[in-house]
């Protein structure tokens, strides 16, 4: 736990889950642990973690691999990436939130190996479509 009264500047890393009651100012690298910001808390900091609980306030890019849960006391100004989002009523917020970037991603693939071949171009112009004019 870091206390109301602690301050840390540079980078948090560690095997634990942490609960920052304090000031935090840098970078927060707890990926396989759950990381909760509490009501006096205040993050200036990009925070990775398999959980990420706010009820404080964070200013940075989340990226929880697991969740993200944002209170009704919390107040976020960032962007947010993680499979599962929470926003409680009352909260606050500002940025963007991305739910499953790989899945975007493969997406994006997918649609570029279905792009037709040559062999069905001709295909295509015989019945009157014209791939390059499309």
């Amino acid at each position: 736990m870091i206390g109301p009264s602690i301050v840390i500047k540079g980078e948090v890393t560690g095997e634990e889950d942490l609960l920052i009651q304090g000031r935090v100012e840098g970078r927060i690298n707890l990926n396989g642990n759950q990381v909760s910001i509490g009501e006096s808390g205040e993050v200036y900091a990009d925070i990775q973690a398999k959980v990420i609980q706010i009820n404080g306030k964070v200013t940075g890019d989340i990226n929880g691999h697991e969740k993200v849960i944002i209170s009704k006391s919390g107040n976020v100004h960032g962007n947010i990436v993680a499979p599962r989002v929470t926003l409680e009523d009352g909260a606050m917020f500002k940025g963007s939130i991305d739910m499953d970037p790989a899945v975007a991603n493969a997406g994006r693939t997918t649609v570029a190996a279905h792009q037709p071949s040559q062999a069905s171009t001709p295909q295509l112009k015989a019945s009157g479509l014209d791939l390059k004019s499309v």
